[in-house]
Order: C-alpha cells, then sequence, then structure tokens
C-alpha cells in the first residue's frame, strides 16, 4: 500500500430532519438489448453468451448502450423527492474539515493529508517541526478543472526531501510518476509515463529509488532508477521467471542503507521474502521461498521482522538476521494467541502488534525480545489504523473510528505512555443515540460467524425495519467498525446497518481467509445469506425490506446472493463488481493475481466450481428478482466495467418482477476512485434514495424523530 493510500480510508458515508417520500415514480420498462448468444464450449461444455458484444468497450453501439442505461436510470431515480434531502444531510456529513494522521520523517518533517470542506480532493501538506504551519506541497485541484485528477505519494525519502509522486486521471490505477525536490518545490527532470507503479523505495543517501512495474501480460518486474539518468535506460533488477498471477519487488531498505529486501505474492495465498546485500554488491538470496505461508516482512535498525502464518493461523512475529537468516536461526518473539494478529509496527525501539479481539482493535506492545511492554490506549470498541512512527522515534500516531464515532487522531508519547487527540473529523452527527453490538449466528454448516448491528437505541425488533446488509468476504480483507456518512444516514432514519465478517476475510485468521477462496467460494454466499435469514428470523426485518450492498468481491458476494436467493432481498447495490467468473480469466484488465484467489475457468478442475456459482451464468428467464442498481465506470482498470453491463443487460430481460434492474455508469471514474467530492455525494444520495424508494420507506420515515445539530426536538 502506497503512503497516501493509506490516508485514502473510505469516504465515511451520512442524516436529516424528518421527511416523508413522495409517491415513486411508475416503474418503465428498460431498453431493449440485442442479443447475439455467442457460442463456445469450455471443458465440454457449451457456453452461449447472449451479450458478448457488450465487452467491447469502445464500440459505437456499446457507447450509445451506456448513454440508453444512464438515461433509464436517471429518468427513474433522478426525480425521486427524497433525493434532495439526503444529498442535503450527506452534504452536511461529508463537506467539513478532514485530516489523517501525520507521518514523520528525519529532521523533523511531517507530510499530511486534509481536506477542507470546500475542497473536492484530499491535499497533501508540508509540516515542519511537531507544531509548524502546515505548508501546501501537492493540491490535485490545480491539475483538472472537474477535479478528476487527483494524486498519490508513493514513496518519500528517509529524510523527507524528496517525493516519488503518481498523477491519477479518473479512476484508473495507471498513474504518470514525478520526482519532487520537497524543499524547492521543484520537479526533477525525470518522466516516468502512464503506467502501474506498484511500489517505490527511495535509497537513503538519495542517489536513486527501485520501483516496481506492473505489465499485465508479462508480470511486474523491478527497477533501479539513479536520479539524473534516462528512465528509459532503467535496469531491471528482480522479477524474472515470474508469470503476470504474482505481486512482487522492491518493498524496504535498512536504515543504514546495506539491506534490500524483496517480496514474491503469489495472489493471496503465501509469499516470499529475498534480501540482497548492497554493500557487497551479492546476489539476491532467499529468506524464505518454500513455504506454503504469508511473510510480512519489515526492518527494525539491523534487523528483519517477520509476521507470518506458517505454523500459526492466527500469525506469530519472529525476529531475523539478515547476515545468518536461516531458518533455523528464527527467533519467535511474539508467539500466536487466540486473536487473530491483523499487523504490525515498529517505532521506538518496539514492536506495537495490532490484534483483532472479536474484530475489534487491541494494540499491544512488545520489546525486540517479546516482553511485553503495554498497550496503545485504543479509545472503545472500534478500528485503529496505524500506529505510524520511526523506529527511532519517541512517537507513534494513530487514528481511531468506529461505526457511530467519526475519525479521530492521536499521538502516543513513548516516554509517558500517554496518548492525546491530535485531531478529529468535525462531522456533525451525535453518536450518543446509536449502539453497536456483536452477535454470532450460524452458517449452512454449522461454522460460527459474527456480525455487527448498528441501530438507535432502544430498537425494538418489530420484523419491520428497513435493513442494510454489507458484505465482502475475500482477498484476507479484515472488515472492521468505521465511520460511514451513508451508514449515519441509514441509522439516523430508523434502520439497521449489518456487516457480516464472513469467510474470505481474515478477522479471524488465515483459516478463515482459506475457507473461502477457490472450491471454498460457496462458504462466503452461504455466511452471506445465514445472515440475511438470521436477521429475518430474530425479528429484525423481512424480505420485502432488505436490501444488501457489496463491492468490487463484496459485487461478486451479493451477485451469487441474488441469484442463489432472489426472493430473500428486495433491492441490491452492486458496486464495480466481479460477475463473469467463466470469462474472467480471458478479460484484458481482470487483475490475474485474483485469479489465484478466484480461480481460473480455463483449468478444469476450477471451471466446475466457477461454473456452480458464477452470478452472470446463474441468471435465469422468468425468475422475480429483486431490484438492483450496479455501478461502474470506463476507468476501472482492476475490475472490467464488461461485467457490469453484460449483467445488467442479462438482468433487464430475464427478470419477470416489477422491480427496476438499473446501470449506474461513469465514463470517469475507475476502482481507484476519480469522482470528487460533490460528485461523490450525488452518486451515494442516488445510491440511498433508490433503496428508501424500493424499501418503502415513506411512511416509516414520515414517523421517524430524527434529530441533528440545528433541529428541534418532535413531540409525541
Amino acid at each position: 500500500m502506497s503512503w497516501f493510500s493509506r490516508v485514502h480510508s473510505a469516504l465515511a458515508w451520512g442524516a436529516v430532519c424528518v421527511f416523508a417520500l413522495a409517491a415513486a415514480p411508475a416503474t418503465q420498462k428498460p431498453p431493449t438489448t440485442r442479443q447475439d448468444n455467442f457460442k463456445e464450449v469450455l471443458h465440454g461444455v457449451e457456453i452461449v453468451d447472449p451479450y458478448r458484444w457488450l465487452e467491447d468497450q469502445e464500440s459505437p453501439e456499446t457507447r450509445q448502450w451506456i448513454e440508453t442505461q444512464n438515461q433509464y436510470t436517471q429518468s427513474l431515480l433522478g426525480s425521486l423527492p427524497v433525493r434532495a434531502k439526503v444529498r442535503e444531510r450527506l452534504t452536511e456529513l461529508m463537506r467539513v474539515d478532514l485530516s489523517r494522521a501525520p507521518t514523520e520523517y528525519k529532521e523533523d518533517i511531517y507530510f499530511l493529508n486534509k481536506k477542507r470542506a470546500e475542497d473536492d480532493l484530499w491535499t497533501v501538506y508540508l509540516r515542519r517541526g511537531l507544531r509548524g504551519q502546515d505548508e501546501v506541497l501537492l493540491d490535485p485541484h490545480t491539475l483538472s478543472e472537474d477535479h478528476t485528477t487527483d494524486v498519490d505519494v508513493l514513496d518519500v525519502s528517509p529524510d523527507g526531501k524528496l517525493m516519488a509522486y503518481g498523477i491519477r486521471r479518473g479512476g484508473e490505477d495507471e498513474v504518470e510518476m514525478r520526482v519532487l525536490d520537497v524543499m524547492t518545490r521543484k520537479e526533477l527532470p525525470e518522466r516516468f509515463p502512464r503506467f502501474l507503479y506498484r511500489g517505490v523505495v527511495f535509497k537513503p543517501d538519495k542517489s536513486g529509488f527501485y520501483y516496481n512495474l506492473q505489465d499485465r501480460k508479462k508480470g511486474i518486474r523491478a527497477y533501479y532508477h539513479a536520479l539524473g539518468t534516462d528512465p528509459a535506460k532503467d535496469v531491471e533488477v528482480f522479477g524474472e521467471g515470474y508469470g503476470p498471477d504474482k505481486w512482487l519487488g522492491a518493498q524496504e531498505i535498512s536504515d543504514d542503507g546495506r539491506w534490500l529486501l524483496f517480496v514474491v505474492t503469489h495472489g493471496w495465498a503465501r509469499q516470499e521474502v529475498y534480501l540482497q546485500d548492497l554493500k557487497s554488491g551479492g546476489p539476491i538470496r532467499p529468506v524464505v521461498n518454500d513455504l506454503d505461508a504469508h511473510f510480512s516482512p519489515s526492518f527494525a535498525g539491523n534487523r528483519l521482522v517477520l509476521m507470518t502464518d506458517w505454523q500459526a493461523s492466527n500469525k506469530r512475529i519472529l525476529l531475523v538476521d539478515p547476515e545468518n537468516p536461516g531458518r533455523d536461526q528464527w527467533k519467535e518473539v511474539v508467539p500466536a494467541g487466540s486473536d487473530a494478529i491483523l499487523g504490525y509496527a515498529l517505532i521506538g525501539g518496539k514492536i506495537f502488534v495490532h490484534y483483532l479481539h472479536d474484530v475489534a482493535s487491541q494494540i499491544r506492545i512488545f520489546t525486540p525480545d517479546g516482553k511485553p511492554a503495554g498497550e496503545l490506549p485504543v479509545p472503545g470498541l472500534g478500528s485503529v489504523s496505524g500506529p505510524w512512527g520511526r523506529w527511532e522515534g519517541k512517537q507513534a500516531f494513530f487514528d481511531f473510528q468506529s461505526y457511530t464515532t467519526p475519525r479521530s487522531t492521536f499521538r502516543y508519547d513513548l516516554e509517558t505512555g500517554k496518548a492525546e487527540l491530535w485531531g478529529r473529523d468535525e462531522v456533525p452527527f451525535q453518536p450518543e443515540g446509536f449502539e453497536t453490538k456483536q452477535v454470532w449466528y450460524t452458517s449452512k454448516d454449522g461454522t460460527r460467524v459474527p456480525m455487527f448491528l448498528v441501530h438507535k437505541k432502544g430498537l425494538k425488533p418489530d420484523g419491520k425495519t428497513p435493513t442494510l446488509l454489507y458484505g465482502y468476504g475475500g482477498f484476507r480483507v479484515s472488515q472492521r467498525p468505521s465511520f460511514s456518512s451513508q451508514v449515519a444516514w441509514w441509522i439516523e432514519q430508523g434502520g439497521v446497518y449489518a456487516l457480516a465478517n464472513l469467510r474470505g476475510g481474515s478477522e479471524l485468521g488465515e483459516d478463515w481467509h482459506r475457507a473461502g477462496m477457490l472450491e471454498k467460494k460457496q462458504n462466503v454466499f452461504d455466511d452471506f445469506l445465514a445472515a440475511a435469514e438470521w436477521l429475518i428470523a430474530n425479528g429484525y426485518t423481512n424480505p420485502s425490506k432488505l436490501a444488501i450492498q457489496g463491492g468490487s468481491n463484496g459485487g461478486l458476494l451479493v451477485g451469487a446472493a441474488l441469484t442463489q436467493r432472489p426472493d430473500l432481498f428486495q433491492a441490491v447495490l452492486c458496486q464495480f463488481p466481479d460477475l463473469d467468473m467463466l470469462g474472467y480469466y480471458r478479460f484484458k484488465n481482470n487483475n490475474p493475481p485474483a485469479l489465484l484467489e478466484y480461480g481460473d475457468a480455463s483449468k478444469p478442475e476450477h471451471f466446475k466450481f466457477l461454473q456452480a456459482y458464477s452470478p452472470y451464468h446463474k441468471v435465469k428467464p422468468g425468475v422475480k428478482y429483486p431490484a438492483v442498481l450496479l455501478t461502474t465506470g470506463d476507468a476501472d482498470t482492476r475490475v472490467p466495467p464488461l461485467q457490469a453491463r453484460k449483467m445488467t443487460a442479462r438482468l433487464q430481460t430475464s427478470t419477470a418482477s416489477d422491480r427496476p434492474v438499473l446501470l449506474r455508469y461513469d465514463t470517469k471514474a475507475g476502482h481507484a476512485g476519480g469522482r470528487p467530492l460533490g460528485k461523490l455525494i450525488d452518486d451515494l444520495s442516488l445510491e440511498m434514495a433508490f433503496l428508501a424508494w424500493q424499501l418503502g420507506m415513506e411512511e416509516w420515515t414520515a414517523s421517524s424523530t430524527i434529530l441533528r445539530p440545528g433541529c428541534q426536538k418532535s413531540q409525541p
């Protein structure tokens, strides 16, 4: 993850004074989509694809189809009376001053991200001294009139004097790389073209840097660039022999500049670690490359720290001497425990270990030899981002948030062991009226799964409460409590927000992840369906009041859920989704490492289980499907948008219900963003208006008392 990405958490999602929805507009018939019924045979099975022609994103017919679909969506959702009220409240919640924890460098230099209430994008600031004034360093607002061009800080030299950053146009993953002299604000003459840069590592002496460049066909290769030379002549230093399904590259250089660290990641399944002695100019040699496990390395001075799930599903932490990295010399300093380890940080000569206790953050501190050295004072039940700091520093910064607590930044003093509030997002939201609780339910195969429920205090389940169920379930992603303006709006209306911690994530360790990948992916869908059934059985809601939401891999999740149990849901938000799992392997921008998580339909052994659930292929004519709003965009170079296009057409043609199937297609946005804040608020208000319409919230919202700053309390 890049420096800038860690401070780009998902934008907080939305409340309003009492309002009622006007009558929903009559459902119009969707546009008619031509069928070409393309036929192919995979492993002896004939596959008929009625909308193969929609895979051609640039064809005039596809472009016209996209325009027609957007017009249809706008005709149904654009005039919903509730949308203006939702937009008004989301604007109040999101047009606020925001900041993130600073990153400290040598010589008392700090970098931080801030977004003022009037800003559409995050701006990078420089601060000289802990209490110094913030100076604008990179302002992306100047790069495009419509604010769809952003910046991504890729790395900063250890002394904070040089910065490599990317210019991202729209929501593409690709960026144009530049190098900035931080002190003079002048860019170095080198220009690196638009490409997929997967990490940059400066040498401590600033003579050059290593960078990882991804070619979608060849794979990722690590290169070295000496400052002042032509980038076209940069030499490949690592990656030969690895294919496009591997993530790899230079990751870190030790503080003394001697050791260079390389990591190879096989999808989300296992990792290899290599070292090179830059002082002697020796060969790259393996630390570990023969174990089916994950290894997350980093330097603590002249020692190498490894976090691993090798022989420990909940992870443990090892210490390795780079001079003698043989496995028989590895030393365990933090053993595995009952709680899963999410990550670690090396700050002030200590090891800060991030545990998930019932999916909430706990940060325990250890000395390098493994002795307990206290805990980070976390404010409550929620999620910590960080901590961040220097191995030789005396302070750490971390962010904290929960479902009902907007993000706050704290500074921790290693000498006193105390944390002080450093800054907070001044969101006009009153958390006192809401509560979060965790329940455990039983999935289809008997597995117990945790789920968070967020709603007004004192809610008495009556089986009629509009409920939004969210899930992800994949790629070792831990879904932890976080503040969202969209969720805030939802619970302010009296709704229930539910988040299920499905298998496929790493909330309960690596075994939890592996139980939801490849041939076991159906477990994820079963967990999600069981969550919906639990909410209904326990009187929170009913199918006519239940909506589901998921994006990317979560889009696959809700796509599978709506095709496997269309009777269970009233409405679906399916965002930037993977849906055609039989065609995924051949798509141009298909994120090849994901094939190691999903499976590859070109392989007979994978085809069988992918065919069993591929949502696009499970759509059947005559089935009464829920209302569906699919979202994607041209600039999504990670999840091919053709999948949402084809799924929209197939659902529109097949459904026997009177509920709409809609597509919101952005010609500039993609997986990595590309939407200024104003556009994001518009899009979120559209989604919430869609749910309010489909869940019949008119009478319910009219009787709901909603308080916010500036509102008078309604009398009973």
